[in-house]
């Protein structure tokens, strides 16, 4: 993968990321119910998982973990979808997507067929299906798949 791309898709990813998690040093559970801290951490780089009484962290430690997170989320997004190498914005929303959501729902997705079968109108149509959190319809992700949904257009 070029630099550049790998540039433009980290910043997509981040900056959607960062808007739509929020930042929290301490640990907080998510609308899901998931213990969550820094930018929509649930898991640590090292491997362990954020439990409540984790202790506050920094924002350079917060966005550390964020980075970490996001080149992860991004390697396995495009094991799945290696397509999307040759779209570095759509790979950044996906790679928001599976952040948020996690690479095993993206795997297992609609979304995932339609954007491994190159069917963009119809990917953004089961991107926009992804707003459910705890049973009901979430706001903010009405809001953060229509975020995504803008890399996606010509």
């Amino acid at each position: 993968m070029s630099e550049t791309i790998r540039s433009e898709t980290l910043r997509i990813a981040t900056v959607l990321a960062k808007e739509f998690e929020g930042l929290y040093l301490l640990p907080y559970y998510c609308p899901a119910g998931v213990a969550t801290q820094g930018y929509g951490t649930v898991w640590k780089p090292n491997g362990t998982k954020v439990i409540i009484t984790d202790p506050p962290i920094t924002k350079e430690i917060a966005e550390q973990w964020l980075y970490d997170t996001l080149v992860q989320t991004m390697a396995a997004v495009l094991r799945t979808s290696p397509n999307l190498i040759n779209h570095p914005k759509k790979l950044g929303a996906v790679t928001d997507f599976a952040f948020n959501l996690g690479v095993t729902r993206y795997r297992a997705s609609t979304f995932r067929k339609r954007i491994d079968a190159s069917d963009w109108d119809e990917a953004v149509i089961e991107l926009n299906k992804w707003v459910r959190g705890g049973g009901r319809v979430l706001p903010g992700l009405v809001r953060r798949r229509k975020a995504e949904s803008l890399y996606f257009q010509k």
